[in-house]
């Protein structure tokens, strides 16, 4: 299962150089993951619902080129490995500047496990979610 997500680079998403910061990277792929989550059957209403909750319990960034001011950025996000109670997400961000040329800006992973809240116990991954895996 793949899903895009798009944004645009805003002004406070950059440096004075016009170059984005590298926190707002993580914003984004955040963004994806919750819309991600959401096609799982995790959708912000299910997990208020549920106390259901997907912790992020390890982030990985690869800064590949800068995003610059203004670029449109699509944000690949996949289900890589999925495990008991963790699954590895896996996000791509690219853009495509006036060339036409599609360039990578960076590759992420995130580790995520599902927590009972308010006891804050590991529940297991859905297993229909180990055949939705797949990679860019």
């Amino acid at each position: 299962m793949k899903i895009e997500h798009f944004a645009t680079v805003q002004f406070y998403d950059t440096d004075c150089g016009g170059v984005v910061s590298n926190i707002a990277y993580l914003r984004f792929v955040e963004e994806a993951r919750t819309i991600q989550f959401a096609e799982l059957g995790l959708s912000l209403d299910d997990i208020n619902k549920s106390q259901i909750f997907p912790v992020v319990t390890r982030t990985e960034i690869d800064y590949r080129a800068p995003a610059k001011l203004g670029d449109k950025i699509r944000i690949s996000a996949f289900l890589e490995t999925v495990g008991k109670v963790r699954a590895i997400c896996g996000f791509t961000l690219e853009t495509t500047r006036e060339e036409g040329k599609n360039i990578t800006l960076s590759v992420a992973k995130q580790t995520a496990a599902l927590v009972q809240m308010p006891s804050g116990k590991p529940r297991r991954v859905p297993a229909e979610w180990s055949k939705m895996t797949t990679s860019c």
